[in-house]
């Protein structure tokens, strides 16, 4: 009896040590946690379904109806749904494939502003994305017209700080690549380096691999309420969202390529490791109680990022795929209301502003896109599984 004890008492730590180091090795939720293609499919019918009935009329090309837009084109593209297509088209036949739509060059600018000389302000580029996409998926150049000219005129000034906010990272960068890819153009990844290493040398931190929304906000000029470096969810979600966008039609032998990925990998654990329990994140990325609540449009641009990584090869399935699943709950759980609407978006805004009221009734365009964009990678994902 002594001796079986003795035995005993010698393979409890091994059984144990074994349990935890199987355990270590996946953090992978199971398959079964995440939702099937068909419900996804579902999901968006259901978000994007809402959306257009109850947005049957155009409006301008500026930043948020476009980027509504980029998730829509993403919708199509894992649906083949026509109307989601017609729809797209009717607001870019509306704005006659065009953004900001002065036709003096001398007068185009690009600080803020939202009139029709803005012609080289990121926001009103945006919009050349869709009508890329567009053009993609049925060819002719009045589509892209109006992008290239817009563009190539940019490319031909001296001027390198066009991308002075966070935001103009998503609204802007993929244009570039998007039009690379139509032209074969190398001048479109040059600028692009060049522009975003302005970007980069003036928003990104180093140390918390994180950005900045633009200089006003770089600490200790500027801190939460408690003391901390203020990151701005959706402006973080802009960037991430925007680099998969990039990567997407950036060619595998591009010079730069793999500093693109090494941000992207870093804003990845960065991001990771602020998600709250719900699955969300907060306006404030790493001061939780500056704004706190859950925020949608900066969760499903995470999710989107996260989940194209994954999809691609770029991003650990096993270290990422449970934040998605918590994220992914959080979206179709919490944000999605019964009757398709998205709710707890925060506002058009620049910053998380402590007291602002985001609830299940906070909604918006930009909101609805990113949750279609994380969602039309998600269809992506499962239907890999």
């Amino acid at each position: 009896m002594k001796k079986i004890k003795t035995i005993l008492l010698f393979l409890i730590p091994l059984i144990s040590l074994s349990y935890i180091g199987c355990a270590g090795k996946t953090n992978k939720q199971p398959e079964s946690e995440f939702p099937s293609k068909a419900e996804v499919i579902e999901i968006i019918k259901k978000v994007n379904g809402n959306w257009q009935a109850t947005h049957p009329n155009h409006e301008n090309s500026f930043w948020h109806r476009a980027a509504y837009h980029t998730g829509n084109i993403a919708a199509y593209e894992v649906t083949n749904i026509d109307d989601y297509k017609a729809y797209s088209e009717a607001w870019a036949e509306h704005n006659l494939w065009m953004g900001a739509q002065s036709d003096d060059s001398t007068k185009w600018k690009y600080s803020y502003g939202e009139s029709d000389e803005y012609v080289l302000f990121g926001d009103f580029q945006t919009c050349f994305q869709v009508y890329i996409d567009l053009y993609n998926l049925n060819p002719d150049e009045k589509k892209i017209a109006r992008a290239k000219q817009v563009m190539e005129y940019q490319m031909s000034t001296p001027n390198n700080d066009y991308w002075w906010w966070a935001d103009g990272l998503y609204m802007a960068m993929p244009v570039m690549t998007k039009l690379y890819k139509v032209t074969n153009n190398e001048l479109y990844l040059d600028k692009l380096y060049e522009y975003f290493s302005f970007a980069q040398d003036l928003m990104y931190d180093s140390e918390s691999k994180l950005f900045y929304r633009d200089a006003k906000y770089i600490y200790p000029k500027h801190k939460t309420d408690n003391g901390l470096k203020d990151f701005w969810a959706r402006g973080n979600g802009w960037v991430f969202a925007a680099l998969p966008k990039v990567l997407e039609d950036l060619p595998e032998t591009n010079t730069h390529r793999a500093e693109y990925i090494k941000i992207y990998k870093e804003m990845a654990e960065a991001i990771a490791a602020s998600q709250q329990t719900d699955g969300s994140w907060t306006r404030s990325m790493l001061d939780p109680q500056h704004a706190p609540g859950p925020e949608t449009s900066g969760t499903a641009f995470f999710t989107y990022g996260f989940l194209w990584g994954i999809n691609n090869g770029i991003l650990d399935e096993a270290t990422y795929a449970p934040v998605v699943n918590n994220s992914w709950k959080y979206l179709a759980e919490t944000a999605l209301q019964p009757d398709g609407r998205v709710g707890y978006v925060q506002p058009i805004g620049e910053k998380a502003i402590a007291g602002q009221v985001v609830d299940v009734n906070s909604t918006a365009d930009f909101g609805v896109g990113a949750f279609l964009l994380a969602a039309s990678e998600m269809v992506k994902y499962v239907d890999k599984k």
